[in-house]
This record gives C-alpha cells, structure tokens and sequence, in this order.
C-alpha cells in the first residue's frame, strides 16, 4: 500500500481527539491501557515523538519489534506505533488471533512506496533477460509486504541494517548476482565493505525502467535499486566538512541508509541499534555527531547530558511519516478497542503473508 493510497483511506479523526487538551489526552490513554491490560501491546519505533514513546510497552525497530510483538502470545491486540511496512510486518509474524493497529493509516514510508509488486516484476523480467537467472533478490525490512513476498517466492531474504553484511554474503555465495531492494545506499555500502568494487554495481531505474551501468554486464555483480531514504539522503559530505571544521574533536556517526561518501567519511556507521549502543559507552564529555533521524538524535541528546552530541545535519527535519502518530490517534485507536470496534487493522492476504515469511525466515536462521 503506497502513501496515495493510505491518503486515500478514511481516516478522518473525531473532532473529540483533535479537540482535547494534552493531558486529557495523557490520562485518556493511561485508563485505556490499564483497563486493556495484557490484551494491548504498544510497540513504538525508536523515531517515535517523545510524546508517544512515552506509552511503549517496548521500543526498538522495526523487525525487532515485530519480533517481540509475536512472541507476546497474550496480546489479542497490537497498537504499532511506527508506520505502515513495520504493522504488516508485525502483522505477517503474529497469529491469526492477534490484531495489528496502526493508528494512523497515513503513516507510510517513502523508501517502502519506491519499489511496488508491479514494477519489481517488469524489473525481474529485464534484468533476467539481460543477465540471466543466477540472480537472488534480497529486500531491506523497510519494504511492503508484497516485496517481501516477491522476495521469499524467488529464493531471496529480508536483512536488516544490523545484518545486511551477513546477509549479502551469503546471497553472494548462493548466486552469481543480487538485486538489492529498495534501499541503494544500504545496498551500495553494504556491498563495498565486503569488497565489491563501485564498478561491479550497477542501478535499476524502476521509473524509466532501466538497468543504469557503464561497462560489460558480465561485470555486475550487485544490482541496486534505486530508492532511498528520505531523511538519510539529506546527510552530506558538506555536513560532515562543516562538523570537522567546527568540532575538531567530534566523532561523526551515521546510518548506513546514507550515500556512500557519507558513510566512507564518516568516523562510524552502523544501524540504530548501533548508534544507541555506541553513545551509551562512550566516555563522559566525548563529542557526537550523529546522522540519523532527529526524535533519536534529540532523545540521545536528552538521555546522554554528559556528552556533547549534536546532529550531523542541523537542519534536518524529523521523520514526517513516522510523526504522523501522536497522542490523538494514539488515543482514538485505543478507545477504538475499548469500544470494540478496533480501527486502522493492518491485514496481509495470505499468500503474500506465506512468502513474506518465508523471506523472513531464511534471514534469522542465518542472522
């Protein structure tokens, strides 16, 4: 489901939520969840506003959230506050009596929306006419359900940036070529630190419906689609000048979701969880510069006084999907399961919940 779509659906907030002050909101939300209980869960990403993450039940990313949400077998019903790809996530590892809300059905994701079911089957048709069958997909977590699917049915895997390293190496071992979705950077980066040369790599135009690559096809070696995060793209090599410039000292950190000349300028570069983790040992007055989404840059600033931690960007705007949950569909959504009639269900039909899984799957039994 793309973002038109999800602008598409009704999901139009009682004027009762938009109306109320913050701590009726607050106080509505702390009686739902303790009249629900154990029924609820409420997962909430690490981008999450401050506002909302205060009511997680757990907090993580996407697919380790997932994961905790399907081994939470007493929870009838999951509020994800996160967007649209990590509820059908969830929704692909729960059971069948277990429900996945989003609370608010415009929280999509702009990396996720740049590769859909129909372009990815014209780009598997070209791309193995041109270069033969030896070729395995493998999907970023942070695609659709439908491009998980077309993955698992095709042989590949999901990876996540925490095991993208792992994961590519092994499809290299598996398959002459891959085609990595739908994230390039993470691709491009992940493919380099194995030892893939820039020049073995080539890009899959989905829009113009082109293999982009200078040299003899017999070449390539990794296909990347051409997608990217909105909020890494905007780190750049002009961020990182200015912070050397500046802030001698600084460490500079990014995500690999960043270009690649981000990433190999960088002094470190690894998942969220990696950043968290990393802040957390530093030493006392040692200085950060971090190039990841801004709720987490501010909650490290926030959590972490005794370092000096700043973003690599300074004008860089949070998440505008993942802000898209906030205390009024917070609210309503669980109000919506008090009153038993459960909004915004995030369902997966079955058969791309079958292969989906099986794309999943293959990643943890080698992560």
């Amino acid at each position: 489901m793309t973002i038109l779509d999800m602008m598409s659906i009704s999901t139009q907030i009682p004027e009762f939520y938009r109306q109320a002050t913050e701590e009726e909101l607050i106080s509505r939300i702390k009686e739902a969840k303790l009249k629900l209980g154990m029924k609820v869960m409420i997962p909430g990403h690490h981008y999450q506003r401050e506002e909302v993450i205060q009511f997680a039940d757990v907090t993580g990313d996407s697919l380790q959230l997932a994961q905790v949400a399907a081994a939470n077998k007493e929870a009838e019903y999951i509020v994800f506050c996160g967007v649209h790809f990590m509820a059908e996530t969830a929704d692909i590892l729960t059971t069948s009596e277990q429900k996945v809300i989003l609370p608010d059905m415009r929280a999509g994701c702009s990396m996720a929306d740049m590769a859909d079911d129909k372009q990815t089957k014209i780009a598997w048709e070209v791309l193995t006419t041109l270069l033969g069958e030896d070729i395995l997909p493998l999907t970023y977590v942070n695609s659709t359900a439908a491009i998980k699917s077309f993955v698992g049915y095709h042989g590949g895997a999901t990876v996540t940036s925490s095991n993208a390293k792992k994961m590519v190496s092994w499809a290299l071992q598996e398959r002459k070529r891959i085609l990595f979705l739908p994230d390039q950077h993470l691709g491009r980066n992940t493919a380099y630190d194995l030892g893939v040369p820039l020049e073995k790599m080539a890009v899959w135009d989905p829009i113009k419906e082109e293999l982009q690559y200078e040299g003899d096809l017999e070449e390539v070696v990794v296909i990347l689609w051409k997608g990217h995060c909105s909020v890494h793209e905007n780190f750049t090599v002009q961020n990182i000048q200015s912070v050397r410039e500046n802030h001698p000292k600084m460490k500079i950190i990014v995500h690999p979701e960043c270009r690649w000349e981000v990433v190999n300028q960088s002094d470190v570069s690894g998942s969220t969880k990696k950043i968290i983790e990393t802040i957390e040992a530093a030493e006392d007055g040692s200085e950060w510069a971090i190039g990841t989404e801004m709720n987490l840059v501010k909650r490290l600033i926030k959590n972490h006084p005794t370092k000096h931690i700043i973003s690599l960007n300074p004008n860089m705007c949070p998440c505008l999907t993942m802000n898209r949950i906030d205390l009024p569909h917070l609210a309503w959504a669980m109000d919506s399961i008090l009153n038993k009639e459960p909004i915004h269900l995030i369902e997966v039909n079955e058969k791309d919940k079958y292969y989906a899984r099986l794309a999943l799957e293959r990643m943890l039994a080698r992560a």
